[in-house]
């Protein structure tokens, strides 16, 4: 961006808060920073959401409250027609007095909801309870947040089983003309929508959230994209910034095949070292002799799934995307590495349920056969946010490189650049800008073993908020963050500056 450009946006920035307070977006008061949340007990999730009970009543008494935020659906025009914001908290319980705010959390995706996941993780933020409201919300375009809808259940099924790695020109058109059917049935259904999804927006959203809930700064726990959205949002508001780590923290230096091959290496890494661990453990490993062997028995799999997919979860068939996707699915976290385990040793014998179990999870998709929407939502933010758009020609050409990275996912996160091809709304910028000169400090916690946002992001976010903002802290450990791996050095770090505002010293390594 040019710098007068640069000028007229920051303008523009400062002239939004002033702006809404003359707007009339559908608060009792026409005032979208006075307006007033209506907390009431949290519902049962929505489909879009993924279904479910609602929140179980919190530790120690006190149930989750939901409410809806209003916010302007064109930021550009905030006179004009609203969006609703579905928020989730759970009040402070320690001592009223030393309560510091709120803490925002995004858990990622992007496309997750955070209305459901707050809930689900919060035991894990137990201790920063004792000084904060937890909080957080479903981004625009997710959950209950005017969620980007597609396709309908039966046909996510058939979407989500095509060839994703095609081998000859018939197989690349039918992956391309299924791409496009997929993409035009969300221009089709979300047309209000997906121009105003874009992470700028939810960073915009999350500033008008800072207000309403009462807060002088934006105090934030962002995780994996959410790293991306903090980042964006201390680009745009510095001076608002309070306390604020990133967790598995998205590369915000990279385009998105640059993105894409970093993931291709940063999985190829989680399965050696998955493969190392199964085979250098005392008892036999079920899937293998050697390292070599688990990976060398997996690729086979994957290739004759391609030509003969087995039986999965009746009546669909588990078929080489399927087996990839949920292989993937299972290096996110070391506690999944037992049931790839197992899943890969009753695919051996013909039965793919537990593999296929794994995909339907990483596409959110419940036993019922009922999708969330957060395929189509990561979708539809990435293609709002990401101004490449990469062709048949394109991906050929790098499909070598791609597969140098990683034998086995090589070929499924090279062919998966197609997915905003013939897309509705034009992306923004080739990366986010995340610069935050007077930011306060940031804590960006990095994952050695990480596959999903490999290390180096870490660094690369630090060096790119810039000088004085970004703190870096390692945790050399696996899968994907580093807080919730239970790691004491890692949670005492986070908690003694989320809770007492102590920055730990830049380039402290946990292990």
């Amino acid at each position: 961006m040019s710098p007068s450009r640069i000028r007229t946006a920051l303008a523009a920035a400062a002239l939004l808060p002033a702006l809404l307070v003359a707007c009339g977006g559908g608060s009792k008061d026409g005032n979208l920073l006075a307006q007033k949340l209506d907390w009431k007990d949290c519902p049962a999730p929505s489909q879009a959401q993924g279904g479910g009970n609602p929140p179980s009543p919190l530790p120690g008494g006190g149930t989750w409250q939901c409410a809806t935020m209003e916010a302007p659906l064109d930021w550009s025009n905030p006179k004009g027609d609203t969006i609703g914001i579905a928020l989730i908290r759970a009040r402070a319980n320690g001592d009223p007095g030393k309560r510091i705010g709120s803490l925002i959390f995004n858990f990622g995706g992007p496309g997750g909801s955070g209305v459901t996941s707050l809930p689900a993780f919060a035991g894990d933020y137990a201790k920063l309870r004792t000084r904060y409201d937890l909080v957080s919300f479903d981004p625009r375009g997710v959950g209950r947040s005017d969620p980007v809808k597609c396709k309908s259940d039966a046909q996510l099924d058939e979407y989500f089983q095509q060839d994703a790695t095609p081998d000859d020109s018939a197989e690349r058109a039918q992956l391309v003309n299924r791409t496009k059917q997929f993409n035009a049935a969300c221009e089709k259904n979300s047309r209000r929508t997906l121009p105003h999804v874009r992470t700028t927006d939810a960073a915009r959203d999350m500033d008008l959230m800072r207000q309403v809930l009462g807060d002088s700064k934006l105090h934030y726990f962002g995780i994996s994209y959410g790293t991306e959205l903090g980042g964006v949002y201390a680009h745009l508001f510095p001076k608002n910034v309070g306390r604020a780590v990133f967790d598995g923290v998205v590369d915000p230096t990279k385009n998105p095949e640059q993105s894409a091959l970093g993931q291709a290496k940063g999985f190829q890494l989680a399965l050696d070292n998955f493969a190392d661990d199964c085979t250098s453990k005392v008892e036999e490993c079920p899937i293998g002799d050697t390292a070599q062997n688990v990976k060398d028995r997996i690729a086979k799999l994957l290739k004759d799934l391609d030509k003969k997919p087995i039986p999965g979860s009746f009546p669909r068939q588990l078929t080489q995307t399927d087996a990839t996707n949920g292989i993937a699915q299972s290096l996110y976290s070391k506690d999944f590495w037992e049931y790839l385990t197992a899943g890969l040793e009753e695919a051996y014998d013909g039965d793919g349920r537990i593999l296929m179990l794994l995909s339907d999870s990483m596409n959110g998709r419940n036993q019922n056969g009922e999708y969330s929407n957060i395929v189509p939502a990561n979708i539809a933010i990435n293609c709002a946010d990401d101004k490449p758009r990469y062709t048949v020609d394109d991906i050929k050409q790098k499909v070598p490189e791609f597969r140098a990275a990683s034998p086995l996912f090589g070929d499924f996160l090279a062919w998966g650049m197609l997915s905003c091809t013939n897309w509705a709304v034009p992306g923004a910028a080739d990366h986010p800008d995340v610069s935050a000169p007077g930011s306060a400090p940031i804590l960006v916690v990095g994952n050695t073993g990480d596959p999903a946002t490999p290390y180096e992001g870490a660094r690369r976010m630090v060096d790119a908020l810039g000088k004085g903002v970004g703190v870096e802290l390692t945790y050399k450990g696996q899968g994907h963050g580093a807080y919730d791996s239970k790691d004491k050095c890692i949670q005492s770090a986070v908690n003694s500056y989320l809770l007492d505002g102590k920055v730990p010293t830049a380039g402290t390594v946990c292990s």
